[in-house]
């Protein structure tokens, strides 16, 4: 990618967190977004076509790093759960400054989704058959969506004692698996 594109994305992507941060997404315009990343409006929709466009495309990215951050060699066939479990809550953990400004309010619950369908994806292609397995599907979804609100709703808890609860109440359902 040419660095002056690079730059200007980047800038983009900082302006967008920065107002992000302190407003909802409804809120934000075009207008400040491109004085605050000193740009253009054209400049901006020449790689945006709106602040939605955008919001998606950071979403999307934060998803592949989050997803990217954990272990490709992890074992998902389930023999330790609680093992995926730690992952999962560490991969969130890792990004949780970003993920309480890109996912505040109304988007809180889309991160768990987003992780949650690749996840259940790669496993699938693994192991095609947990996809019919209920049961599996049910507590893979505990143990995601369990493992992203224990991390959000514990912001000052030590993240070595989150990790540890929740990959103790992990093993605690390896029978269902």
């Amino acid at each position: 990618m040419d660095k002056r594109i690079e730059k200007t994305k980047h800038a983009i992507k900082s302006a967008f967190m920065e107002l992000r941060s302190r407003k909802s997404l409804e809120k934000i315009t075009v207008k400040e977004l491109c004085e605050l990343a000193y740009i253009n409006k054209s400049t901006f929709y020449s790689h945006y076509t709106d602040i939605h466009a955008l919001s998606d495309a950071l979403e999307y990215e934060m998803v592949v790093d989050i997803i990217s951050s954990i272990p490709k060699d992890l074992d998902y066939n389930f023999s330790n759960p609680e093992i995926f479990t730690r992952e999962v809550t560490l991969a969130f953990i890792r990004h949780m400054p970003q993920v309480k400004v890109m996912f505040s309010g109304k988007n809180q619950t889309h991160l768990a989704a987003h992780i949650e369908a690749i996840v259940k994806k790669t496993i699938y292609t693994k192991y095609p058959e947990y996809e019919s397995n209920i049961e599996h599907n049910i507590l893979l979804s505990y143990c995601i969506h369990g493992a992203y609100n224990a991390s959000l709703s514990n912001p000052n808890a030590d993240p070595e004692t989150v990790v540890r609860v929740i990959e103790s109440a992990t093993r605690l359902l390896q029978p269902l698996f």
